[in-house]
C-alpha cells in the first residue's frame, strides 16, 4: 500500500504515521500492493480528527473519526474501516451470486481473501410495502418526523421520481434524488 498523508495538525508525529500504517496493513489481503491510502489529520480545538480514504476497484472506503487522543482516533478509524470492509465483502459475495456484473469484481477480491469461514451477518428479516404519495421534500420531512424514523421514501410531486429524505448526523436533513 502507498500512504499519502496530509497533516494539518501539529500533533502528528512519525510514530503516529507508523501506527496508521501498521494498523491498516491488515487490509493487505483486500488491497493491491500499490493501492493508495489517503490519510488526513486535522486539529479542531482540543479534538484530533483523522480521515482515511481508500479507493477499491470500483468502490471507495472512507472513514472519519474525532477524538481527543490521536492514538485512540487511529484505533477507532481502523475499527470503522474494518466494518466497512466486512460489509463490502459480504455484499460483493452475495451480489456475485445473483448478478454477473459483480462476479469479476468478486473473483478479483476473492483471489486474495478467504471468505470460507465467514458467517453472513446481513439478513433481511422484514419487507414492507407502501404506497408512494406525491409530496414535496419538506412535507416528506414532516412525515418522517411524525413517524419517528431516520429516513422517508416518497414520490416527489414536482419530478414524479422516487426520492428519500433522511436525517444527517448533525441533525440537518438530506435529500436523495435518482441520477440517470
Amino acid at each position: 500500500m502507498v500512504f499519502h498523508y496530509t497533516a494539518l495538525s501539529p500533533n502528528v508525529t512519525d510514530q503516529i504515521k507508523k501506527r496508521c500504517e501498521t494498523k491498516l496493513n491488515k487490509f493487505n489481503k483486500l488491497l493491491s500492493d500499490n493501492a493508495d491510502v489517503f490519510i488526513t489529520f486535522t486539529s479542531v480545538k482540543n479534538e484530533q480528527k483523522i480521515e482515511a480514504t481508500i479507493p477499491l476497484h470500483k468502490r471507495i472506503l472512507r472513514a472519519e473519526v474525532t477524538d481527543s487522543d490521536l492514538s485512540a482516533a487511529v484505533d477507532a478509524l481502523v475499527d470503522v474501516l474494518e466494518k466497512q470492509v466486512e460489509k463490502y465483502k459480504h455484499r460483493l459475495r452475495d451480489k456475485s451470486r445473483r448478478d454477473l456484473n459483480f462476479k469479476d469484481e468478486f473473483e478479483r477480491v476473492a483471489a486474495d481473501y478467504d471468505f470460507s469461514n465467514e458467517v453472513h451477518q446481513h439478513k433481511i428479516e422484514r419487507t414492507k410495502k407502501f404506497a408512494l404519495k406525491p409530496m414535496d421534500p419538506e412535507e416528506a420531512v414532516m412525515e418522517m418526523e411524525l413517524l419517528g424514523h431516520n429516513f422517508y421514501v416518497f414520490r416527489n410531486g414536482e419530478t414524479d421520481e422516487v426520492n428519500v429524505v433522511y436525517r444527517r448526523k448533525n441533525g440537518s436533513f438530506g435529500l436523495i434524488e435518482p441520477e440517470y
